[in-house]
């Protein structure tokens, strides 16, 4: 954990977020991040992504089991998405999101948003050729070939 929050201070002095990450594997690390979005103009370069596209880089696969992550802060709905998906035995962390929320990292309109039907969202979006779509679902499912996640 400590790495991971020297890593959040290293990266404000250096014009980042406050947010670092590493993702360890049987005690060592094998991955570190940081925030980087407005250097790289990328809203996905959070800190706990950026460590998990390097782990999954290094360890060869997506499937991150086996490892843990340590993050300075709560992640954001994103990021904790991006933990579930990459099948992490467990998370710790230090800052709470209310510590984010108080500095001006609000990510509670997100869980807000995501309690809502579609239609009631602030986003506007609607649903448009799924039957054309639906064919590559199709496809996904009858494939005996596939590599599930």
């Amino acid at each position: 954990m400590r790495e991971a929050i020297a890593l959040s201070i290293e990266n404000v002095k250096n014009g980042g977020g406050p947010f670092g990450a590493v993702i360890v594997k049987d005690g060592k690390i094998i991955a570190r991040g940081v925030n980087r979005v407005t250097a790289s103009n990328d809203p996905t370069a959070h800190a706990e992504v950026s460590a998990i596209r390097e782990a999954a880089g290094k360890l060869g696969r997506f499937n991150l089991s086996g490892c843990e992550i340590y993050t300075s802060c709560e992640p954001c709905p994103m990021c904790l998405g991006a933990i579930y998906w990459a099948r992490l035995d467990k998370m710790y962390y230090a800052n709470t999101k209310t510590d984010a929320k108080d500095i001006g990292f609000d990510d509670s309109f997100i869980y807000d948003e995501l309690e809502l039907k579609p239609a009631d969202r602030k986003l506007p979006s609607e649903t448009l050729l799924r039957n054309e779509a639906i064919k590559a679902f199709e496809m996904w499912d009858t494939k005996a070939d596939k590599i599930e996640y």
